[in-house]
């Protein structure tokens, strides 16, 4: 056993090894964070989730909107399990803060910003990802140009902290200078059998881009301490049919 661990290491090694001679940026991570990806975390290189960097999602309609706020959520959750403090700045806010303790976060811990000008609302969000004191900085945002992700890219890089930017229906998915890029949906609720009401939270989860990483597609719902594969032995919650009149 001690013999594939010192292996692993090795193989680690020589990767990071790799990066550095190709010239790419020493990958921005917390080794000693657990972010509860489960299946995803291979998907960085060195399996280690990107702190103190900018992730950015995309979603086009309203129910995936809700579950972009869900997953982002439940990193935030990781992120913030040993406390911290989060800002979550937004022109038209879609979260629902009482929802906030099934992802271990307590609402007192976000602060809540509203601004009606998306040019508000991003100065509002490259300010705070300069703020030292706090842990993460959601936003959501309509568009983003490659500049001005540049910047906040340059923010997070002095003051670690970690930024979440949600552009619902963007005109385009142009390039930005942001770590990774993802998009998610909803999948059925997921119920223990015999159990009426709602069920667990669950994701279809594309990372489609992600910097020295490896892009792909995951199935996963959350449970207490994480994500974890999408369960099929669970009853999902039926869809709901119309009943015809008379």
């Amino acid at each position: 056993m001690e013999q594939l661990t010192d292996k692993n290491r090795i193989i680690q090694k020589l990767q990071q090894d790799i990066l550095l001679l190709q010239g790419l940026v020493k990958y921005p991570g917390n080794p000693h964070q657990d972010m509860g990806l489960g299946p995803i975390q291979n998907a960085f290189p060195g399996q280690v989730f990107p702190t103190a960097a900018v992730h950015e999602f995309i979603s086009d309609n309203g129910p995936d909107c809700a579950a972009t706020n869900g997953f982002i959520s439940g990193l935030l959750g990781k992120l913030m399990d040993k406390g911290g403090t989060c800002v979550w700045i937004s022109t038209n806010r879609s979260l629902f803060p009482s929802a906030l303790p099934v992802f271990n976060i307590l609402p007192e811990r976000i602060i809540f910003v509203e601004l009606y000008r998306q040019k508000d609302a991003l100065w509002a969000i490259e300010e705070a990802l300069k703020c030292k004191a706090l842990t993460a900085v959601v936003g959501e945002i309509k568009e983003l140009s490659f500049t001005e992700s540049r910047r906040l890219q340059l923010a997070v890089e002095k003051s670690k902290v970690t930024g979440f930017i949600h552009r619902h229906q963007p005109t385009a998915a142009n390039a930005v200078a942001c770590t990774t890029r993802w998009k998610i949906s909803p999948l059925p609720s997921i119920l223990p059998l015999g159990m009426p009401g709602i069920g667990i939270p669950s994701w279809n989860v594309e990372l489609l881009k992600v910097k020295n990483g490896q892009p792909g597609k995951w199935q996963v719902e959350w449970f207490e301490y994480g994500f974890r594969h999408h369960s099929v032995k669970e009853q999902a919650l039926p869809e709901i049919q119309k009943l015809k009149a008379g």
